[in-house]
Order: structure tokens, then sequence, then C-alpha cells
């Protein structure tokens, strides 16, 4: 199976079991909680505070294309799909509901 096709399987059963799209935040503490990693100990691991990582699961807070990957990079994700995900949250606050973004990178 390739890694597209995991990402997507991965995100539709994600995507079911929050009841809609998935967000950045969203995202992020799916992989905290499937570690079984406290807040604290993941913002450590990010190298941001709790409070700032609270904010960006609970979508008060949003993430750049450069953090977005940089974190991806570390937590051994794809650091293309955090972007994708990180922009979606942009470009969904500023009302823009119907685009879509893709990275396609090699």
């Amino acid at each position: 199976m390739t890694t597209k096709n995991k990402k997507n399987k991965t995100m539709v059963f994600l995507e079911g079991l929050a009841g809609g799209s998935l967000t950045f935040g969203d995202y992020l503490r799916a992989i905290r909680e499937g570690e079984e990693m406290s807040q604290v100990a993941f913002a450590k691991l990010l190298g941001i505070s709790r409070a700032h990582l609270c904010d960006i699961e609970k979508g008060r807070k949003m993430v750049g294309p450069a953090r977005a990957w940089a974190w991806g990079k570390k937590l051994g994700y794809s650091p293309a799909h955090f972007v994708e995900l990180a922009l979606q949250d942009m470009i969904e606050k500023e009302g823009l509901k119907n685009c879509i973004v893709r990275l396609d990178v090699a």
C-alpha cells in the first residue's frame, strides 16, 4: 500500500470519528492521544507551551506552513499533509469554504 493510500484511509477513518472534516488541531490531538501523551509532554516535544498546544487543538490558534512542515518531520508523519491541513484551516477561517488544498510534493 502506498503512503498516499494510507493517508487517505487514515483521514477517512479519523473524519468519520470526528463527524466531519479534520482540522490541523484535530489531527495533532489524534496523534497525541494515539501516542498516549499528555498535552504537557507533547507540547514539550514540539517546543511550545501546553497552553499554546491546547489553543491549536481547539482551533483558537493557527499554525503556519513552515511550523507544520517541521512538526510533521519531527513526529514522523508526512510534512506535506501537515501543511495541507494547516493551510486548509487558514483558508476556512477566511470564509473560503469550497477551496481545497492539495500539495503534490515529491
